[in-house]
């Protein structure tokens, strides 16, 4: 090859490669998925993170309970969510199961008690009327005791929401009107109530548990008088006309005990301790006047 060509040759370029670069296009309708599906991982992940332990409840009727939907609460704050309805395996219970959340995790203690918020027509008195458009919630008075997990629940509220207070029984030969809930009075002023009744283990008299409010609850002494104040009590006189004595309408319609203390010298009463109750009270009891010191509310 001669030399001019060869420098032609050398002095030619080469073609180059050109790069198309493309540009990445996003189409539009997929942003509102995309943001839809991290903002519920989010509301998942949250969810998750809000919830702590489950714990088993076991009740006689769950009726009205929505697996999802109803709350437990305490003290009109929702701690709590259920997550399944189930029947026991001999079919006498109904077992619920709640998810509590983890800020209330202390709440399942041993002692904590559970029941069933449904409204209901009581004596001189219509409660819980919100329930019939929410539906029945669930609520909880908390334990003391160490962590549990499986829980039997009350059938009804408990008559006293303070965790303290004096628990004594009556004993009588017929029950009469008297049921869970009935007041208990001191000199007309309601200080606790029947927290329930039973048969006695020989089935010969009735026996009637009351909760006395700690702030009443040194009225009681080992010699006080308890009896029934349900009904009327009608005493016709020929100048006087008549005198008709009733506690409360309450107490007309559901049923009532009142008690009396003489002496207060006596020791109070303890937890436990069994009384008598009369029919009606004897003329002096109702005269008793003893001076007895009684906390402030709080």
């Amino acid at each position: 090859m001669s030399e001019p060509d060869e420098k032609s040759h050398q002095g030619a370029e080469l073609p180059k490669a050109k790069v198309k670069h493309r540009k990445w296009n996003f189409p539009v309708v997929w942003v509102v998925p995309v943001v839809a599906a991290i903002v519920a991982g989010y509301l998942v992940y949250h969810r998750v993170q809000e919830f702590g332990v489950k714990i088993t409840i076991r009740f006689r009727n769950g009726g009205g309970l929505k697996t999802g939907e109803t709350p437990l609460k305490y003290r009109g704050v929702n701690i709590g969510e259920v997550r399944a309805i189930e029947l026991s395996k001999d079919k006498q219970y109904v077992e619920v199961i709640v998810r509590l959340k983890r800020s209330a995790a202390s709440i399942a203690q041993e002692g904590a008690r559970f029941w069933i918020v449904r409204p209901g027509v009581g004596v001189g008195n219509i409660t819980e009327l919100g329930t019939i458009i929410t539906g029945p919630h669930m609520e909880v008075l908390p334990g003391a005791g160490p962590p549990k997990s499986q829980f039997v629940g009350l059938e009804n509220a408990p008559v006293s929401l303070e965790p303290q207070g004096l628990k004594i029984i009556l004993l009588s030969s017929r029950l009469g009107a008297l049921k869970a809930g009935s007041p208990v009075y001191y000199r007309g002023i309601e200080v606790g109530a029947v927290q329930n009744t039973e048969l006695t283990t020989n089935a010969t008299a009735v026996a009637i548990h009351l909760t006395i409010r700690q702030r009443y609850a040194n009225l009681v002494r080992i010699g006080s008088k308890f009896w029934n104040a349900s009904g009327l009590d009608v005493k016709l006189g020929l100048f006087r006309g008549a005198e008709i004595n009733v506690e409360s309408l309450r107490s007309l319609v559901g049923g009532g005990i009142a008690f009396a203390t003489k002496d207060a010298r006596e020791e109070p009463a303890r937890d436990g301790m069994i009384f008598h109750l009369e029919d009606e009270p004897k003329k002096e009891w109702l005269e008793w006047t003893p001076q007895i010191v009684i906390p402030s509310a709080p």
